[in-house]
């Protein structure tokens, strides 16, 4: 699995069009045999702060696979409007540094 981070800036009279937007978006995401999920969170102490997490089944299963498919157009026309406020954007490899309980 390969997680991919997107870091977000939004607007606080933006914020609630972004949330909808990546709600339907993951309709999108929950389609592709690449994703095996996602995450949206907002910062408690800076509300115009988004983090993004996309797991994916392997970087190629993203950017060969899902960016290449029908799918990509649909979720990308949902998310267009925020992709001025992407911070960052990175695939990620894990650690064995982990733990979630149950």
């Amino acid at each position: 699995m390969v997680p991919e981070i997107i870091s977000y800036r939004i607007p606080a009279e933006e914020a609630s069009r972004f949330i909808h937007a990546y709600d339907q978006a993951g309709a999108v995401l929950k389609e592709s045999p690449n994703c095996l999920g996602y995450e949206l969170l907002r910062s408690v102490k800076d509300p115009e702060s988004f983090l993004l997490t996309i797991h994916w089944d392997s970087a190629e299963g993203h950017l060969n696979g899902f960016r290449r498919s029908p799918l990509f157009g649909r979720f990308f026309a949902l998310v267009k409007p925020y992709v001025e406020n992407i911070l960052e954007i990175e695939h990620y490899e894990a650690t064995n540094v982990q733990w979630r309980r149950g």
